[in-house]
């Protein structure tokens, strides 16, 4: 149990997680450090010499369970604030709602939690949109049927919705 707890402080020290995301990985064993094939062949005499590595021992779900209930209790576990941090994190690498949201729910995070934490977030996603397009595209934006559906796809993929799209070419004009 210690050492489950331990691994969750780890893995919540290098960055937020959701609950699912965590749980997925304290079920997972850890994987102990075996050197190379290639350096045991060099290293003949010490391959041969060297303890074989322990056997990974089973996690049992109950223990995980607790080990996520007691991140809870402790304030180190909480889905709302995990969705505000990841939605302010990458709409300032410049993806759009949907693929945020679309990336939360891929980490276990659930649809009321991720609607609420959209609605609540200051995020002017149309001029997110539109500084992406300049520095992408350059200023003015391209105008012509082609070189416009390339800005349209480019935005799409990167997750902003249609309707934000339209609007950097009708509330943008220079």
């Amino acid at each position: 149990m210690n050492t489950l707890i331990a691994r969750a402080m780890r893995l919540l020290g290098q960055r937020d997680h959701g609950e699912a995301e965590l749980r997925r990985k304290l079920m997972t064993p850890p994987q102990p450090f075996t050197r190379p094939s290639s350096y045991k062949a060099r290293q003949n005499k010490e391959a041969e010499s060297t303890p074989k590595p322990k056997e990974v021992e089973e996690i049992c779900p109950e223990q995980v369970e607790q080990v996520i209930a007691y991140c809870y209790q402790h304030g180190w576990l909480d889905d709302a604030k995990f969705a505000n941090r990841y939605i302010s994190g990458r709409s300032n690498r410049g993806l759009g709602a949907q693929r945020i949201r679309s990336e939360l729910m891929q980490k276990g995070v659930d649809k009321e939690t991720i609607n609420e934490a959209l609605e609540n977030c200051e995020v002017d996603w149309c001029s997110k949109a539109y500084d992406l397009a300049t520095h992408k595209f350059g200023q003015p934006l391209p105008t012509d049927w082609k070189e416009k559906s390339k800005v349209l796809r480019y935005l799409l993929y990167r997750g902003f919705l249609q309707e934000e799209i339209q609007s950097i070419y009708r509330d943008f004009e220079d």
